[in-house]
């Protein structure tokens, strides 16, 4: 039998257990092979599991749908800080992690929480026409469609009709791998979003940290404040603190270990 695997459910962006974003983490001594990180991803079923792995004073850590790799993921991120804080390195304050965009760190939030330090992505014109697979897959007309890098920001008039969306799939894992950010100006928060991505597997994720690093520079832009407050619509839902500092956002939120255990990969 190979040795087991730590292997914790969290889940991000709220203390309800059965709220916010759920996240796997995964860790070992020594990267897994990407094959079997993403066979574990597959397994899992949830929009991201995150994998662990010391590296020097820092932490690497990498994310897979259960489809691919992907290059940045604020909620399994999370997941995996308060792994580190609460359970194994519990009189930490401080964790920081070498990932594909860089290094990232995450920290204790003073009134309790979470703060991750993440890279912004600003939104853009949109070079060319609006993709007929976005407008076929949303079924509204936006007020405004911008260019994300890997992401397109759409932009709606009402949170009611960001939470009315009934988005086709099929349509939106048309769009050469992109996935959707849907927005509109929040009732009782600042904005409201949804998020969705079946190009990789994830029809639509519960709370996206990383939709809020274009999300807090868009709105903080529109608002004129630089600290704001965030929903996402999700059937689970959750909420979180955005605040923009120019090459860089700062998400707040909680997250809470639902429960842990060991995986067996066999002989």
């Amino acid at each position: 039998m190979s040795d087991p695997i730590p292997l914790y459910r969290v889940s991000a962006f709220t203390r309800d257990p059965f709220g916010g974003n759920p996240a796997a983490v995964c860790l070992y001594e020594s990267l897994l092979p990407d094959d079997l990180m993403q066979a574990i991803a597959k397994d899992q079923g949830l929009s991201e599991t995150a994998f662990l792995v010391p590296d020097g004073d820092d932490w690497g850590l990498r994310w897979f749908t259960p489809r691919v790799e992907v290059n940045l993921c604020g909620h399994a991120t999370l997941a995996a800080a308060c792994v580190l804080m609460e359970d194994v390195e519990p009189d930490t304050e401080r964790v920081a992690f070498s990932t594909r965009s860089g290094r990232l760190e995450v920290s204790r939030a003073p009134d309790g929480g979470y703060v991750l330090d993440l890279p912004a992505v600003p939104p853009l014109p949109l070079p060319g026409a609006v993709p007929p697979a976005l407008l076929a897959g949303l079924g509204v007309t936006p007020e405004a469609v911008l260019d994300a890098g890997e992401n397109l920001l759409v932009v709606l008039p009402t949170a009611d009709a960001v939470a009315a969306l009934r988005p086709d799939f099929t349509h939106l894992a048309d769009l050469d791998g992109r996935r959707v950010i849907v927005t509109a100006p929040g009732d009782s928060v600042d904005f409201v979003s949804r998020f969705f991505a079946p190009s990789v597997g994830v029809d639509e994720d519960p709370v996206t940290g990383s939709a809020h690093c274009t999300l807090a520079p868009y709105w903080a832009d529109r608002l004129g404040r630089k600290r704001l407050r965030a929903r996402q619509l999700s059937a689970r839902g959750g909420e979180l603190m955005v605040e923009d500092r120019g090459a860089r956002v700062l998400l707040t939120g909680d997250a809470v270990i639902v429960f842990w255990g060991e995986l067996l990969l066999g002989p």
